[in-house]
């Protein structure tokens, strides 16, 4: 680590980051549609949720649409365009599976011991409500839970990381951002953040090909939670 002083709090992303998404999404996919390319299935339905949920993001009559919704409609338009069809209980139950995560082997035993020395919360593009389900499933040990929902603006908008600080009563200089996506990560730094970069090279699976290459304008780069607990001290 740099010489900047340590963080008092730790903010995580959670999908990628603290959980495996594609195990089972791929999974929910293969049951779905046994003859699909369920990982080309995956990557579309990943760009559409990102496409939705950029600076011109939709919002409802009271300025936000959860992200539940969002990917309903992008799995909606990917099974359009992919020429599958699925009644709407099986689309549902495919949409809420992200909300079923699983933790990576090293998540629950590495947040335990950053726990023990630092204030660890979410921060997740997922809706509140979703990232409690998430946590709850996957048996999370965060202090708390923070979400774009609650800036109404998604990350990398500069409100999600500006909120969760102000919830937390702890100036940006004191708050380290950790992520597995790079674009996260610049966001954060640009407020004042410290950032921990943390590589998930089967964030996509086997045959995914993720940026998990460390990179020196973050202040640490980890193999996992384990390695991220060792360089902090816990």
């Amino acid at each position: 680590m740099t010489d900047r002083p340590r963080p008092s709090a730790l903010l995580f992303d959670l999908q990628g980051t603290a959980t495996d998404f594609y195990t089972p999404v791929v999974a929910g996919l293969r049951e779905a549609f046994p003859d699909a390319d369920h990982d080309e299935l995956l990557t579309r339905w990943r760009a559409g949720y990102f496409e939705q949920t950029g600076p011109e993001a939709p919002v409802d009559d009271a300025g936000w649409v959860s992200v539940h919704a969002i990917y309903r409609a992008a799995l909606d338009e990917v099974l359009a365009e992919a020429g599958l069809q699925a009644g709407d209980d099986v689309c549902e139950a495919l949409s809420r599976t992200w909300q079923r995560l699983e933790p990576w082997p090293d998540s629950i035993q590495g947040l335990s011991r950053l726990r023990s020395r630092y204030t660890t919360a979410t921060l997740s593009n997922a809706d509140v409500a979703a990232a409690v389900r998430i946590c709850k499933h996957a048996a999370l040990p965060f202090d708390a839970v923070f979400t774009a929902e609650m800036a109404g603006a998604f990350k990398p908008d500069p409100r999600a990381y500006l909120t969760a600080a102000r919830y937390l009563d702890v100036p940006t200089s004191e708050i380290m951002m950790v992520a597995c996506h790079k674009y996260d990560l610049r966001a954060a730094a640009e407020l004042g953040l410290a950032t921990a970069f943390v590589a998930r090279p089967l964030e996509f699976g086997p045959a995914g090909s993720p940026d998990a290459e460390f990179d020196d304008a973050f202040t640490i780069n980890a193999t996992d939670f384990l390695d991220l607990a060792d360089q902090l001290d816990c």
